[in-house]
């Protein structure tokens, strides 16, 4: 028995929730469409954090300048997702800080986070979009020019490219396309475009100057012995690039 809280305990991943309240199950969402920050951008798991608690990382990230997080548990339950989600919000609500899910309309839902990130071979935005309604944030893979033509901006608020460098955190993500392609995607998509994919604090500068709005990271702080130093390294490196960028006027 642990005198600081309960203990969530689902598929490895541990949560620490500190006087589990109707207000931490019953918060509405934290943002809308309208308002989301992709600058630095956190996706989290339990098989990312090494035993930690998801929540205890995540307040620390938020803590170093992360400004938008993804839940993402590929072998979880919905129900464990959602119960991993619900901890999650009563962290980052307090800091204004949206919540999304990896994939799982459902799970986005129950949990009442802010909207979900969709890959190619997930549900569709069309009935992402039905189903959350319309201040829900909801973000597409593209990581070819091909996948881009498919991209509806009416029903999308961001875009994630495919993985700048090669990466070991997502078994499918598809051959690196490097800073060239990553430019060449940026040019197609009048989206607010977050870069990912084997981006460190060595190279999130130089990712930044291309012109995307922010870039996402796994193991670069969940990986990190000190989450709240990495995402503090990784953010001034990102504001430094956004800083020297080239925007294309209209763009978010």
């Amino acid at each position: 028995m642990r005198p600081q809280g309960q203990w969530l305990y689902r598929q490895g991943a541990v949560c620490q929730v500190a006087g589990m309240s109707a207000r931490f199950f019953g918060e509405t969402r934290v943002t809308g469409r309208s308002s989301f920050d992709p600058r630095l951008y956190l996706i989290i798991g339990s098989e990312a954090v090494a035993g930690r608690p998801l929540d205890a990382v995540a307040a620390a990230a938020v803590a170093g300048g992360v400004t938008l997080v993804q839940l993402r548990e590929k072998s979880a339950s919905d129900q464990d997702m959602a119960n991993l989600a619900r901890c999650l919000r009563a962290v980052l609500s307090p800091h204004g800080v949206p919540l999304i899910i990896n994939d799982r309309i459902d799970v986005a839902l129950a949990s009442g986070a802010a909207g979900v990130h969709l890959g190619i071979d997930d549900s569709p935005a069309a009935a992402a979009r039905e189903r959350l309604g319309p201040e829900a944030i909801i973000g597409v893979s593209a990581g070819t020019p091909e996948e881009a033509a498919l991209v509806d901006p009416r029903l999308v608020d961001y875009v994630g490219s495919g993985s700048v460098y090669p990466t070991g955190t997502k078994s499918d993500a598809g051959a690196a396309i490097g800073l060239d392609g990553l430019a060449r995607l940026r040019a197609l998509l009048p989206l607010p475009m977050v870069a990912i994919g084997g981006i460190g604090a060595d190279t999130a500068e130089a990712v930044a100057r291309v012109g995307v709005e922010g870039i996402a990271v796994v193991s670069a702080i969940c990986s990190a012995a000190d989450p709240e130093a990495a995402a503090a390294g990784l953010r001034a490196a990102v504001e430094r690039g956004l800083a020297a960028s080239v925007r294309t006027p209209g763009r978010h």
